[in-house]
Parts: structure tokens; C-alpha cells; sequence
């Protein structure tokens, strides 16, 4: 594709995170939002009028077939993420989904597989490492001046009332309602990024402690990386009446760096080594957790299939926070550590641009961790 050429887009799913894509399109300079697709008539029909959509349809089949759509975004809940990206990749289209890329890496890795064998680019909105603070963050850990991480947090202290989980997908396994996968992995996300290392072992609890739901509605494991270092992440859903915190922190022998505020937007603490020069300031709160950065995600996408390279947050990278998330749920299942090997090409490298034609670099299934039928700990 020319690298001038308009990018014409397709929308699955206008539910709640959909405007910030819509709006995103409306706004960009040689971006178009073609078509959109809800299950609800109403709904779609709506949606395309508010935001200058030439058709809606309520098959997602239908966007699928057109001509005149060149990447479908993928706005629906997390259980259809993976066979609805399938579907868009074998009909030629260029795709972009919003976390988590799927609810299964075996799934993700279906997914990455199927774009590379069509040469088409797959992307995954993981908007919070745009963000200033926290692009601040990676440059100072990556440019050494904490030092080599020896300790971490991902925290999300959020509160949903029963109400949120009394739809057709929140709050069930099945479709990737629970607190970890679904309101916690932009923060698992950010914390993997940051040390950029892989995740040798874990072990993990997770509960239904304030609503009526089949999934967790909290979550807490502690996470031992393969240099060492430890990390602890506690997200879930129960802190009424109202959200406290969704954070990332990260510490070494000379500094140590938090990132806040309503969408991992706001520096908390900012304590590194003399030389580091000083961050751009923190943008305001956004008036949601959805934060602002969906825009650069949706403009890197489009200059992704521009320019025919992998898109900063690709499947290679959001598989990462996945690989995690299952960690975490086959050790409550087994009430076992849980180690995963690293990679055979080492950790894909968060943030930078992948080569679409390297082989994918998958960890090995995770195994929990046995002795004579009894249970044992690991030091990696």
C-alpha cells in the first residue's frame, strides 16, 4: 500500500469501548471508517450515524466481504476475539483487536500464525505504553539508570457494582470476564513491558469474594522472573464504592519509579539516578480508564499496514500479558507453582517493532511443578 494511501476501517462490536476507535478514525488525517457490524440492529445502525459509517450490518460476515474495508477493529467482548481475528485474517483483512488478544495463547498463537501465512498485520491495543508517563518510564529503565530491576508491582484496586456483571459476558469464564484477564491486563501489560524479561515461575489465588459471577473478581499472585527479581500483582474488583488505584511500580539498586492515576497516566513516585534528564509532564487524568492513547494506536496501525511492518503492539507482544494470565489461572487450578521455560528466541522484545517474518518465538506450555506427588517450590 502506498505509503499516502487512505486506510478504510471496519468496526465489530459498537459497544463501550468502540467510540474511542470511532472517534479516533473521524479525527486522523487519511483514515476512514467504512462500515460497522453489532449484533443489536439498533445499536449498529445508531453508531454508524453518529459516526459517519457508509454502512451497518448485523453480521460481522457481511464487513468481512467488502471490498472497500482494508483493517477490521475488533471492539467485542474478549471471548470472540480469537475466532472473529481468524475470520477477518482469511478473508484478506488487516487486524486490530483490543486486549486481551485472546483467552488462551494457544489461541494467540493461531492468530499470529494465520496473519503472517496471509501477510496481513496484526495489532493489539495495549493504548497505556503510549502514554508519556509511562514511555518516560521504559526509556529510564531501559537506559539503566535504576539499575537492574530487582522488584516490581502491578496493582489494580477497581470496584464494579453487581450490576456491571449482570450482562451476556461479564463476570463469565468463558468470555474473559473475570478481574485479571479482562480489568487487569493493561497493568500486567506494563509491568512485563517494563522489565522485559521472562516470567520463570509464579504462583497465584484468585477468589469471588463481593459479586454473584463464575469468575474471579480478585486476583493476587507473586511472580519470580528469570534474573531473579519478584513481582506481586494484585488486581480485582471489590474495593467499593468506587476505583482506588490501577498502578505499576518498579524498583532497582539505584531508584525506584511508580506510574498512577486513572490510566497509568501520572508519575507517583519518580526517585532515579542523577543524569536521567527530567520526563515531559504528566498529561491531565482522562475521565476514564480507557485513557487517551487509543489514537496513536489507531494511527500506528494505519502506518503499520502502510508501510507493511508489524505494528508497535502486535500479537507477539500482547501474548505476553496472556501467557501470565494462564500462568496465574493453572496455578489456582492446581493450587501448584506454576513454571513456564522462556522462550526459544528469548522474550519478543515489548515496544519494538517485530520482523513480520521472524518464526514466532512461543514459550513452551506452562507445566506446574511436581515432586513424588508432592507439591515443591522452585528457585529460578
Amino acid at each position: 500500500m502506498a505509503l499516502t494511501a487512505e486506510v478504510r476501517f471496519g468496526l465489530i462490536g459498537c459497544g463501550r469501548v468502540a467510540p474511542r476507535h470511532a472517534q479516533a478514525l473521524r479525527e486522523l488525517p487519511g483514515l476512514r471508517l467504512i462500515a460497522v457490524a453489532d449484533q443489536d440492529a439498533g445499536r449498529a445502525r445508531q453508531f454508524a450515524a453518529t459516526y459517519g459509517a457508509a454502512a451497518w450490518r448485523t453480521d460481522f460476515r457481511d464487513l468481512l466481504a467488502r471490498d472497500d474495508v482494508d483493517v477490521v477493529t475488533i471492539c467485542t467482548p474478549s471471548g470472540l476475539h480469537a475466532s472473529m481475528a481468524l475470520e477477518a485474517i482469511r478473508a484478506g483483512k488487516h487486524v486490530l483487536v483490543e486486549k486481551p488478544i485472546a483467552l488462551t495463547t494457544a489461541d494467540a498463537d493461531a492468530m499470529i500464525a494465520a496473519a503472517r501465512a496471509a501477510d496481513v498485520r496484526l495489532g493489539v491495543v495495549l493504548q497505556n505504553r503510549y502514554n508519556p508517563p509511562l514511555q518516560a518510564a521504559y526509556a529510564a529503565v531501559r537506559g539503566g539508570y535504576l539499575g537492574r530491576l530487582h522488584l516490581g508491582a502491578a496493582t489494580v484496586r477497581w470496584y464494579r457494582p453487581q450490576a456491571y456483571y449482570e450482562d451476556d459476558w461479564h463476570g463469565l469464564q468463558a468470555m474473559g470476564g473475570g478481574a485479571l484477564i479482562n480489568q487487569s491486563i493493561h497493568h500486567i501489560d506494563a509491568l512485563l513491558w517494563l522489565f522485559d524479561e521472562p516470567v520463570a515461575s509464579l504462583f497465584a489465588y484468585t477468589g469471588t469474594l463481593a459479586h454473584r459471577m463464575e469468575a474471579e473478581d480478585a486476583g493476587v499472585a507473586v511472580l519470580r522472573f528469570a534474573s531473579g527479581a519478584l513481582a506481586t500483582i494484585e488486581g480485582s474488583t471489590v474495593t467499593a464504592p468506587r476505583n482506588l488505584e490501577g498502578s505499576v511500580a518498579v524498583f532497582g539498586p539505584d531508584g525506584a519509579i511508580k506510574i498512577g492515576g486513572t490510566a497509568l497516566n501520572r508519575r507517583e513516585i519518580w526517585e532515579i539516578a542523577a543524569g536521567a534528564g527530567e520526563p515531559p509532564p504528566d498529561p491531565p487524568d482522562p475521565p476514564s480508564v480507557y485513557g487517551h492513547s487509543h489514537r496513536l494506536v489507531i494511527a500506528d496501525m494505519a502506518a503499520a499496514v502502510r508501510e507493511g511492518r508489524p505494528p508497535r503492539t502486535d500479537g507477539h507482544a500482547a501474548r505476553q500479558s496472556l501467557a501470565v494470565v494462564e500462568m496465574i489461572y493453572e496455578s489456582v487450578r492446581t493450587g501448584l507453582p506454576v513454571h513456564a521455560a522462556p522462550p526459544p528466541g528469548g522474550i519478543a522484545r515489548p515496544g519494538a517493532v517485530q520482523d513480520a517474518g521472524a518464526p514466532d518465538s512461543s514459550p513452551r506450555p506452562a507445566k506446574v511443578l511436581r515432586s513424588g506427588g508432592a507439591r515443591r517450590r522452585t528457585e529460578h
